[in-house]
């Protein structure tokens, strides 16, 4: 695409409901009133105050359907907070729930006490209590805050955070945010899903009984800088459940990331339909498929659509019909841009991509579920003069899927040479090395019950992990990105049956910073880990 490295200068927002539209007139019709928002700052070292207020109320998601949630500032999904580059951002959680809370930043490096994790970087907020979040607003990216106590996130609270660059990579004429998420109509508990399967493979990455997660190998370090090749597999042999710490690979390049690609292996069939919560209907910024968001766009435009996965428990498989999209930044880091027709995104993960509007009429964003039964998540994609009789298919699946092999950042990390400090983890549930039956684990250990994964400040860090189990597994770090083949990310999906993933990343945050699985469920049941500096 041959504008993809002009700038566009930075243009009004107008925010309706959890859709944001930047440029051009033509509202997000269905999805309540518009409100014009004054325009971000530019960075000059301004502050930026917001207050959110969490609080108990009654939404409308569609079809005459309402139901009782939690809700930041009384909106669902909550008010998108929008911040110049290098701004500081500082907001004021009230906590008007009957039960404590904390809001976490996911995907932002922010400072460690502004991380939001109850009992590891802060005390969780008491009810009727305040608590004040400050930091810098860097680097520009997509990210989604949320609560980080229990299983508050399955009641609704979240809301985007979209940090502006001061020089966009991209050109477009407007932009939308659109959060996908399942909607529980009944309180979240961890009784409403079977817990793991008993008798997992205690086969470790290294082959022997899990690993030790603490293993320092410094000559493996000749492999870093690729990605998952898709279709091959379980790996370097393409039918293997084992990864060999010593080996660099059968075929010689054995590299960061080889293994399944993020949509491979997984569909009903691979996975445990019993361990989804009762979802009664999938949204989009909070509208079931019965009443869906619209976005108005005009004929020749180029439309940034940011895709964000707030979901507790899940994976989305995402096109639109009649276009094809070009995905420009992965978790909020910038990419070579790449033409998809559709993309695999786990809880937690975020994409932005451009939308090419040349194919006049009505159209379906459609996010399927890759695990689950219930109707995909649906916006509408609506030309200026659609008459609502052209057509409104669907995408078609079959096309070019997203593999994070497709993903080459634009802004590597520092990480040179072999890593100081190498993890082999395995990841697992049920009857494994004496844990509960109903446990997900790493390496055997239930958090909070866990031993902490040491690192010093400026260790080149590498951690390789295989999944032993039938479910899909989102792992997220805070304060740190990853690099993952040659993408930068936050949060990578790891699919069931032995796939195996491996990630790099700089000790450049000191603290005490959360390492789990983004399904709220598995982490509730202890799929979580700590990297603690020295």
């Amino acid at each position: 695409m041959a504008d993809n490295n002009r700038t566009v200068p930075r243009r009004q927002v107008v925010r309706i409901g959890g859709a944001t539209l930047v440029g051009i007139s033509g509202l997000a019709s269905g999805i309540g009133s518009a409100t014009l928002e004054r325009p971000a700052q530019e960075d000059d070292g301004a502050t930026q105050e917001e207050t959110l207020v969490a609080s108990s109320e009654e939404v409308d998601i569609g079809a005459d359907e309402s139901v009782e949630t939690w809700l930041y500032e009384e909106q669902f999904p909550g008010p998108e907070l929008r911040v110049s580059e290098g701004e500081t951002l500082r907001v004021s959680l009230e906590n008007g729930l009957p039960e404590e809370t904390t809001i976490h930043w996911h995907g932002v490096p922010a400072p460690n006490p502004m991380d939001g994790v109850p009992d590891v970087t802060q005390e969780p907020v008491s009810s009727e209590e305040t608590f004040e979040y400050e930091y810098e607003a860097s680097p520009a990216g997509t990210y989604v805050y949320h609560s980080h106590v229990g299983l508050q996130l399955d009641r609704g609270l979240y809301g985007p955070l979209i940090v502006e660059e001061e020089s966009p990579n991209v050109e477009y004429d407007r932009e939308y945010t659109l959060q996908l998420d399942d909607h529980l109509g009944e309180e979240p508990t961890l009784d409403s899903i079977e817990a793991p399967p008993s008798g997992s493979d205690e086969m470790g990455p290294g082959g022997g009984p899990d690993g030790d997660g603490n293993r320092t190998d410094p000559g493996d370090g000749d492999r870093g800088g690729g990605g998952r090749r898709p279709g091959n597999g379980m790996g370097h042999g393409g039918d293997s459940d084992e990864m060999d710490p010593g080996d660099g690979g059968s075929d010689g390049d054995r590299r960061p990331g080889d293994g399944m690609g993020p949509g491979d292996g997984m569909g009903p069939g691979s996975q445990m339909m019993s361990q989804r919560p009762p979802y009664e209907g999938l949204l989009v910024n909070g509208r079931l498929p019965s009443d869906p968001p619209v976005f108005e766009v005009e004929e020749g435009e180029r439309v940034r659509l940011r895709f964000i996965n707030p979901s507790s428990a899940t994976t989305y498989r995402v096109g639109v019909g009649g276009h094809s999209l070009t995905v420009t930044h992965a978790d909020g880091r910038p990419v070579e841009p790449v033409d998809v027709d559709s993309f695999v995104m786990s809880m937690g993960e975020r994409y932005d991509a451009i939308l090419e509007a040349d194919s006049p009429g009505e159209w379906a964003v459609v996010a399927e579920p890759v695990v689950g039964e219930e109707d995909p998540a649906e916006a509408r994609l609506r030309y200026e003069d659609a008459s609502g009789d052209e057509s409104d298919e669907g995408p078609q699946f079959d096309g070019n899927e997203l593999e994070y092999e497709d993903l080459e950042t634009l802004e590597p990390l520092a990480l040179d040479g072999e890593p100081d400090r190498t993890f082999d983890l395995t990841l697992s549930g049920g009857m494994m090395r004496g844990a509960d039956s109903d446990a997900w684990t790493i390496n055997g250990e239930i958090y909070p019950d866990a031993d902490p994964f040491e690192i010093s400040e400026g260790d080149h860090v590498r951690v390789r992990m295989v999944n032993r189990s039938p479910a899909i597994h989102p792992m997220h770090l805070h304060g740190h990105f990853f690099q993952v083949g040659d993408a930068i990310k936050d949060t990578v999906l790891v699919a069931p049956h032995g796939d195996q993933v491996t990630f790099d990343f700089l000790a450049d945050n000191p603290g005490d910073w959360l390492f789990h699985c983004h399904n709220v469920y598995h982490l509730e049941r202890g799929m979580a880990r700590v990297f603690e500096y020295d």
